[in-house]
């Protein structure tokens, strides 16, 4: 795990008496994408919110360039090069499309490592959507289109590394397509992506490695192209469980 972008290493975390995670290990080199997959309540959000300082760890660590930053607060992951697109998207409604990616602009990082900075003419090339709807409030837009506007305010903090948090949830087939054609191009200058996702079969076909968590365990880790339909029961549901 030496050349790591970020990393966990016996990463528990949790709520009160409750424990969520129990000794996480996952690494996510730089410019891959990662597959989180699981069933509700496996703990891949918790995980999410360790990994952007949302929640502190109760033992283990977690690395960004081998370096400790377990229990930073979100602001000062997002300075090193975090962004979370997060589930429910938690977009300014009252606010334009255009002042949302504003706000997102005039508070994001300035980084020539990967390459040009994401601009918001980028993000609108991006998704041309942005563009006609940028002076439409954004509860006026589709859920699909709050989601394009969600990515967007994210890439424009130009992060290196980049989660998200069940972008395909409740959006037509149609709309998640899309979304999902734009994540190679969001990769081409070396971003790495972490994925959250129900749809497994889409996961598969967008990353290049995918983890599994059961109960708050890792349950799965293995390269995407080489896990089976029952390798994925199996992680799911335990290794006991039936592959019809």
């Amino acid at each position: 795990m030496s050349g790591s972008l970020l990393s966990t290493h016996g990463l528990s975390a949790g709520y009160g008496d409750f424990q969520a995670l129990f000794g996480i290990d996952v690494s996510i080199d730089p410019g891959e994408a990662v597959a989180l997959i699981g069933a509700n309540g496996a703990g891949k959000s918790t995980l999410l919110k360790c990994l952007t300082g949302l929640l502190a760890p109760t033992s283990g660590t977690v690395q960004l360039d081998g370096e400790s930053v377990g229990g930073l607060q979100p602001h000062r992951l997002v300075e090193r090069g975090v962004a979370m697109v997060p589930e429910g998207r938690r977009l300014f409604a009252g606010l334009t499309v255009e002042e949302n990616l504003r706000v997102a602009r005039d508070h994001g990082r300035r980084s020539a490592v990967l390459g040009p900075d994401w601009t918001i003419p980028r993000v609108q090339e991006l998704f041309p959507v942005l563009r006609e709807k940028r002076h439409a409030l954004v509860e006026s837009l589709s859920g699909g289109q709050q989601q394009m506007v969600a990515i967007a305010r994210a890439l424009l903090c130009n992060p290196r590394l980049l989660l998200c948090d069940e972008l395909s949830l409740g959006l037509a087939p149609r709309v998640i397509a899309e979304i999902y054609e734009a994540l190679p191009t969001i990769a081409a200058q070396g971003m790495a992506l972490v994925l959250v996702e129900q749809d497994v079969a889409l996961a598969q076909r967008s990353t290049q490695h995918v983890y599994c968590l059961l109960e708050g365990r890792v349950t799965l880790s293995a390269p995407s192209a080489q896990v089976s339909r029952e390798d994925i029961t199996r992680a799911f549901f335990g290794a006991d469980h039936a592959v019809a």
